[in-house]
């Protein structure tokens, strides 16, 4: 089967360069958002080697990358007939990527982070009168976490179909909770001065 070779539009340029970027703004290496990004955009499995060439990095860096993007759980390993060679994509679907990288900061940030906060409670517990205030400081700290942690779990519930609706009705979630355009506008105008803060 022929493959043919895929070269970066500038839009894909552009977008494999700012997710690189915004990549270390989240703490996650720059050349693996860039490999992330460029088997997202692409329209076809890409091999290191193609990948490596594409975004001018080394096949070392590019293997590191794919191997943490596997583990992941954004891009898997696929063949092609007649071609012995590995090739990778990245899921395609935005809300299922969405679901599956929080999935992984749950598992990777929030839980151990559930887990120290509870020691450090319990620590701080037997720590008599010198720990009050730290305890009480952590056990909002924990309470937090916690409730984070339960809201995530419970969004993570919904089908894809039904968390699509739940984004799209931002506006009416922000109704329900007293968030009106009326009020974010009073509040500009009192900042600009074009209204006073007493009406």
């Amino acid at each position: 089967m022929a493959v043919h070779p895929v070269t970066l539009t500038p839009a894909a340029q552009k977008f494999v360069l700012h997710w690189g970027e915004m990549g270390q703004a989240w703490g996650i290496n720059r050349t693996m958002a860039q490999v992330h990004a460029l088997l997202f955009v692409a329209p076809q499995a890409l091999d290191a080697e193609e990948i490596s060439k594409l975004l001018d990095v080394s096949r070392s860096n590019v293997s590191t990358s794919l191997r943490e993007l596997i583990t992941w759980g954004v891009v898997r390993r696929v063949h092609i007939i007649g071609d012995r060679r590995d090739r990778f994509e990245a899921l395609k679907d935005v809300m299922e990527t969405f679901r599956v990288i929080m999935a992984e900061r749950k598992r990777r940030e929030m839980d151990p982070t559930i887990a120290l906060l509870e020691h450090c409670v319990h620590e701080a517990e037997s720590g008599g009168d010198a720990e009050h205030y730290t305890r009480e400081q952590l056990e909002k700290m924990l309470e937090f976490t916690r409730m984070v942690t339960a809201w995530y779990s419970q969004i993570d519930r919904l089908s894809t179909p039904a968390l699509q609706r739940l984004f799209r009705g931002g506006a009416k979630l922000a109704t329900l909770f007293g968030i009106s355009g009326s009020a974010a506008t009073e509040t500009a105008e009192v900042k600009t001065g074009t209204k006073s803060a007493t009406g």
